[in-house]
């Protein structure tokens, strides 16, 4: 059933406030963000979900007295708009969006509104891989460091909300591809990209170069007194920074070759140098986040931290005293003598690569859901000589039984997190780890990659 909150705004032909009109289509996190900040620069704000807004963000809007509807997009109350905020998750071929671009009204994100109404330093970190955990650490050593910081984008709060309600002085943004289509005039005052795998592609026309495109929207607009960070051991990325040709001031770093400036590893030891004898380095045994890619992890925001020339001291504390957050290789329990690590938030595969790669123990493999086109080849040679056992999650597996039937003795479908943990238990011995690293959206059988996540620990709690 669909509603319309507050009838004052039912007429499209109602006076403008002075700003003008801004509709947000979502009423999400992001979208309750943007209309708050909107009404408080005295827009005139509507809402529009084509789903079910959560009960916590319509209390939010009603709060606030902002009208909004809910599983339903008016075009009345929408096409009226001088300016759209849409969210993330809403593709460029939605009728509505069509229609708007068709009109010529900006259709912008979050960040991109939000930004307008900040003098605030802004570090925006993507990639296909490790873009949370790179923006949690980051965020933890600014703010170790004595930093006023905010951290939003695509995790923690609104963007919009806490300029709106208690602006920064720097704010740690982490950015999708979804995002970024979105953004025109926004620039990164430090900009990180991690790496580009495929991931998305069916919202790129299958086509990676327009996912690359997408991914290095992240140096739109920066100047040489910007700053740019990369991987200069990803191959996607290479030749992306050199077809794009940044004109910030670039860091790169490796765990192959030396980079000065920039970050590189040499006896199992991290370098990280910005300016000539200034040098950072931290033994890698020493990092809170283990295995290959939580190096390049802890390189970026390593090399964050030393642009704004925080302490060594403070740097190597935060480095290692971190928490990696839920969801992502989180360790849930030993039972019996094997690990249960919950690495839900593994929605691509290689998410699910860098998951077996920092695995030392046999694992009894969890994977499976909504498949993105995968292409599991880069998996092949990990599972071979890792995986002893695959327990499919969703509803339809053939092509993961296509891709590793001669790879595994044994691949079993399961359709719960219950009946999935309960059967990869009984594949396990002692000394395996069971891992859930699905490298697939969660949406067949599950809410979210949360929810997903979530009942797998329940499920294990229950062994």
């Amino acid at each position: 059933m669909s509603t319309i909150q507050n009838n004052t705004l039912q007429n499209p032909q109602s006076a403008m406030a002075g700003q003008g009109r801004v509709v947000i289509l979502g009423a999400g996190e992001s979208g309750v963000g943007a209309a708050k900040l909107a009404q408080a620069k005295g827009f005139e704000v509507f809402v529009s979900d084509f789903g079910v807004i959560a009960d916590k963000y319509k209390s939010a809007l009603e709060k606030l007295n902002i009208p909004f509807e809910s599983e339903k997009h008016t075009e009345a109350l929408i096409l009226n708009a001088t300016e759209v905020i849409k969210s993330p998750g809403i593709p460029p071929t939605a009728p509505i969006i069509r229609k708007l671009i068709a009109q010529g009204t900006p259709v912008i994100s979050e960040i991109e509104f939000a930004k307008r109404y900040t003098t605030a330093k802004t570090i925006c970190i993507t990639g296909s891989n490790g873009k949370s955990t790179t923006s949690l650490l980051t965020y933890h050593i600014l703010k170790n460091a004595g930093l006023n910081v905010g951290l939003a984008g695509n995790i923690g709060h609104s963007f919009a909300a806490q300029v709106a309600d208690k602006d920064y002085d720097y704010y740690v943004l982490e950015i999708s591809s979804f995002m970024l289509d979105d953004m025109f005039k926004f620039k990164a005052d430090i900009a990180v990209l991690l790496n580009i795998t495929p991931d998305h592609l069916d919202r790129y026309d299958y086509k990676m170069e327009n996912y690359v495109a997408s991914k290095m929207r992240i140096i739109q607009n920066q100047t040489a007194d910007d700053v740019f960070i990369y991987c200069a051991d990803d191959e996607e990325t290479v030749k992306a920074v050199q077809a794009f040709k940044p004109l910030a001031n670039v860091f790169p770093f490796s765990i192959i070759k030396k980079n000065e400036p920039g970050a590189y590893l040499a006896a199992q030891t991290i370098h990280i140098l910005t300016e000539p004898n200034k040098e950072l380095t931290m033994s890698i045994s020493d990092l809170a986040l283990q295995g290959k890619h939580n190096i390049y992890n802890s390189m970026a925001s390593g090399i964050v931290a030393k642009v704004l020339e925080l302490r060594n001291e403070t740097i190597r504390e935060s480095m290692g005293n971190f928490k990696n957050i839920e969801h992502r290789l989180e360790h849930v329990a030993k039972i019996s003598g094997i690990d249960f690590i919950n690495d839900s938030k593994a929605t691509n595969v290689n998410s699910t690569w860098y998951a077996l790669e920092s695995m030392t123990a046999d694992v009894v493999l969890i994977m499976g859901g909504v498949d993105k086109g995968n292409d599991y080849n880069m998996l092949k040679d990990l599972v071979k000589s890792k995986v002893k056992a695959i327990v499919c999650l969703g509803k339809d597996n053939k092509r993961i039984h296509d891709a590793f039937e001669d790879d595994v003795e044994v691949i079993v479908n399961t359709f719960s997190a219950d009946e999935a943990t309960q059967i990869a238990f009984h594949l396990a011995k002692r000394g395996d780890a069971v891992l859930l690293s699905p490298a697939c959206a969660s949406f067949d059988l599950f809410k979210n990659y949360e929810d997903r996540g979530n009942q797998f620990k329940a499920a294990v709690k229950e062994l």
